[in-house]
């Protein structure tokens, strides 16, 4: 073999050992192409929105306060108050698009009682099996209580088949296949606010476990706040001169007064659908008001205070306060962007209450 093929040959495999080289080089490539696809696949469900749904706006305000302010945590998650519009609870019906926000969420949290009838039926339907639902009725467990009549009450149909305690008949007997109905106005209780905040935290945490110290050092400090403002409550009431107050309104208070020992009489039970009181209870929350020497009647936030007015008219002195508590019921979104949050209205409340009783 000359020296002129020896460096033919050489050359060959040079160029060969070269363009393998070259080969494998373009397939590592690819494949760290394709092993950054899958990186950024995962950096994105990482990145994830959770979407949170809430019926009523103690639900949300307290979801809005777990999550703080934080822009790596709270952005993660975008909140939807469903009943934001002003309208009672107890008279909210979903639209198409509630319905479809509710069966795409991550977390529903919702009441559970008679107003959140609606809800059952659309849970049914939902397909989405990630779903994770808190239902605070349901939570409560031995917490949650039934609705009841407290003597003068007046009693209408709702009342008759839906109610199944009664303070005033304390011996009658249940039949066995009553249908018991719970009283759902469980947030005007600051100890249930305090114990439902810590589950749906928990929920919160699960969902965005990165950002869970966060969560739960804002649910901590937030129920700090709630369990200072209980204590203000049973400080007041245990030096207050009453233990009574008098409802001329729908009574959504039963947690509440039954949290700090207090008695109370209404009109109508909390969500009892009667607007107009008739001569029987008008005369007995008069007759209740003189003898209890109750210097104030109460009623709810955007009561027009007709009823208040005519048992007023109807005591001895005529000269009684209409005061109003808050019962969180129908809150506005313009409400809410002025600053209107869970504990400034049960402040304001407290200090209604305060007046009520001294």
């Amino acid at each position: 073999m000359n020296n002129t093929v020896k460096k033919v040959i050489v050359i060959f495999f040079v160029l060969s050992c070269f363009w393998t080289i070259l080969s494998a080089e373009s397939k590592k490539s690819k494949k760290s192409s394709i092993d950054k696809k899958k990186l950024d696949t995962v950096a994105q469900y990482d990145k994830e929105v959770f979407q949170i749904v809430c019926t009523s706006f103690p639900q949300y305000d307290w979801v809005m306060n777990i999550l703080g302010d934080e822009k790596n945590a709270a952005k993660k998650f975008e909140v939807t108050l469903l009943q934001d519009n002003g309208t009672d609870m107890h008279s909210y019906q979903p639209s198409v698009k509630d319905i479809a926000k509710i069966s795409s969420c991550s977390l529903f949290v919702y009441g559970g009682g008679e107003s959140d009838s609606w809800v059952e039926k659309i849970l049914k339907n939902v397909t989405n099996k990630k779903l994770i639902c808190v239902n605070l009725l349901e939570l409560l467990g031995e917490r949650a209580k039934q609705e009841e009549i407290v003597e003068g009450m007046q009693i209408d149909e709702h009342d008759e088949h839906n109610t199944r305690h009664n303070h005033y008949e304390k011996n009658h007997e249940h039949e066995e296949d009553d249908e018991i109905e719970f009283d759902e106005h469980v947030w005007l209780s600051l100890k249930n606010a305090a114990y439902c905040i810590e589950e749906i935290c928990r929920n919160i945490c699960f969902l965005d476990n990165e950002n869970s110290d966060v969560y739960k050092q804002n649910a901590a400090s937030y129920k700090e706040k709630i369990l200072a403002l209980d204590k203000k409550f049973s400080d007041m009431v245990k030096n207050a001169q009453r233990k009574a107050i008098l409802f001329a309104d729908r009574f959504p208070f039963r947690y509440l007064t039954d949290d700090y020992g207090l008695q109370y009489f209404a009109a109508f039970a909390g969500c009892s659908a009667e607007s107009e009181a008739s001569f029987e209870t008008i005369t007995f929350l008069a007759k209740k008001t003189d003898e209890l020497l109750l210097p104030c009647v109460l009623i709810l936030e955007n009561s027009d205070g007709k009823i208040a007015k005519t048992v007023i008219s109807s005591t001895k002195n005529k000269n009684q306060l209409i005061l109003q508590l808050d019962s969180l019921q129908s809150v506005t979104k313009n409400e809410i962007q002025s600053g209107k949050n869970y504990l400034s209205v049960m402040e304001k409340n407290f200090e209604v209450l305060q007046k009520a009783l001294n």
